[in-house]
């Protein structure tokens, strides 16, 4: 059970908590597609096709693999890899990248997320904790964040004890006193349940929950969060 007692500070992951993702990054590889066909043609028909995508994310990761941890890196080297295998000049790797960049910054919150995010604010110190890539900041909610901690900042992501420890550090409080929400099992939830802290899993799809370890609770909004917290 939660004991809302202890609740000192929050953190709080961002994809698929606060908005979707995947629509977010269709949205993003579609415009830098299209800078793409203006400015690198044949780069362009090149990543028209799906299993060339995955080969170069592949490639990319077997290039880099220093880098797995930061999606932004990633991404930027995967687009000049294409371009040199394209024929095209390699530092539109730099422009195009900020294309999609840009594009990703653009979410759709759910619409719970303002407002819950209001209330938690008003009430408790939240930092970010995610293994992507966005800044709370170009999203339009920076206004709510003590700070944000990023598997990039730390060099892992969840479920490792060290991005959850390294969050825990920047509120100065000890894990125990955090409570951590989010809506994957296994990187949230059970990572964050590794290193003490308590926990919400943000369910808004009806998934059945098949971990041996449990959330301290369960929501499917951030309007059912801020209730529970009420008490």
């Amino acid at each position: 059970m939660l004991d809302i007692s202890k609740i000192r500070a929050i953190t709080l992951d961002l994809d698929d908590t606060l908005w979707p993702i995947w629509p977010t990054i269709a949205r993003a590889e579609e415009q830098l597609r299209a800078w793409l066909q203006a400015h690198a043609p044949a780069t362009a028909q090149l990543v028209a096709s799906p299993h060339a995508r995955r080969e170069l994310r592949d490639a990319t990761e077997a290039q880099w693999p220093a880098l797995a941890h930061d999606l932004s890196a990633m991404r930027r080297e995967s687009i000049r890899l294409a371009l040199q295998r394209a024929g095209d000049d390699p530092a539109l790797a730099e422009p195009a990248f900020e294309v999609f960049f840009a594009a990703r910054m653009q979410v759709e919150l759910f619409e719970d997320a303002r407002p819950g995010l209001a209330w938690l604010a008003a009430r408790y110190p939240i930092v970010a904790v995610s293994n992507g890539n966005a800044d709370v900041g170009r999203v339009g909610i920076g206004e709510f964040f003590a700070a944000s901690v990023s598997a990039r900042d730390v060099g892992v992501g969840k479920p490792d004890a060290r991005i959850f420890h390294a969050a825990a550090e920047v509120l100065k409080v000890a894990p125990a006193e955090v409570l951590h929400v989010g809506d994957d099992a296994a990187l949230d939830v059970l990572g964050a349940l590794g290193v003490g802290m308590q926990t919400v899993w943000v369910n808004r799809t009806e998934q059945l929950w098949s971990q041996s370890q449990h959330p301290h609770a369960t929501v499917a909004s951030m309007t059912e969060l801020c209730d529970l917290l009420k008490g």
